[in-house]
């Protein structure tokens, strides 16, 4: 499992599948993040710009990534 720590509040679903390097391009996440291949918490995520906060766990392509609090 990955993980990322916020800088801030939150973090957008698009931002963080790039962030982390799961995917090599914002337009490239807005695709699949469509196509409805993101969970978040479990559930399919269509939203491209929905709002991840810590404690969330995000799902793409067999991969987990965590979030966390900024420190």
């Amino acid at each position: 499992m990955l993980e990322l720590q916020l800088r801030g509040d939150y973090i957008e679903l698009d931002k963080l599948l790039k962030a982390t390097g799961l995917v090599e391009s914002g337009g490239r996440a807005r695709v699949l993040i469509a196509a409805g291949e993101v969970k978040v918490d479990g559930n399919v995520e269509l939203r491209k710009t929905a709002k991840i906060r810590a404690g969330q766990v995000v799902e793409f392509g067999g991969q987990q990534v965590s979030v966390t609090a900024p420190a």
